[in-house]
This record gives C-alpha cells, sequence and structure tokens, in this order.
C-alpha cells in the first residue's frame, strides 16, 4: 500500500478497497510475509493485453482490424515510423501465408 501512497492522493481505504476488488475479481494474488502482505499480478501482462486488444476491437470495430487501422488514418497523425511498421507486419504476414 505504501508504494501507491506515494504516488497517488489516495487515502489507505480506497487503496485496500481497490486491492480487495482486484483480489476478488483474480486480478491479483497475495501472499504473507511478516505483518504485511505482497502482492501480484495473477495474469501476464501480455496475456492481459492480448485479452484487452481483442475485447476493444471486438466492442468498438466489429471484431475486424482494417476499421479500426481506418479510424486511426482518418482521426489520428500516423507518422511515417508506424506506417512502415505496418507495412512490414503486412509483408510478415503475407510471407507466412505463402510459406504455409
Amino acid at each position: 500500500m505504501a508504494a501507491l501512497a506515494d504516488h497517488t492522493d489516495w487515502h489507505d481505504k480506497t487503496i485496500r478497497t481497490l486491492l480487495n476488488r482486484l483480489l476478488r475479481k483474480g486480478a491479483l494474488t497475495h501472499e504473507r510475509d511478516g505483518r504485511r502482505y505482497l502482492y501480484r499480478p495473477a495474469v501476464r501482462r501480455e496475456d492481459y493485453v492480448s485479452q484487452e486488444s481483442r475485447s476493444l476491437i471486438d466492442r468498438l470495430f466489429g471484431g475486424r482490424v482494417a476499421p479500426m487501422l481506418a479510424h486511426f488514418r482518418e482521426h489520428e497523425a500516423l507518422s511515417d515510423d508506424d506506417i512502415a511498421a505496418l507495412r512490414k507486419l503486412l509483408d510478415d504476414i503475407d510471407r507466412e501465408e505463402d510459406g504455409a
């Protein structure tokens, strides 16, 4: 709790409530270490990001990636680096499909 308290203006009770909710949802695990508890994420970051990304695409773009990219093209400034990375990704996908 001290780590969160140092970075937020939340009260101890608010932090305890948040931790307990995350424990109940299975997002955190904890173990006792003397008089304190050590909290750890129950899910790997990679798994969480994958699940949340899929959920976002499903909810906002009907499960399709192309409309999401079209949205970014129309409403956000895609840098030359972003565009190059997307082209490389698509080229890699094409190569994998041709080799499969």
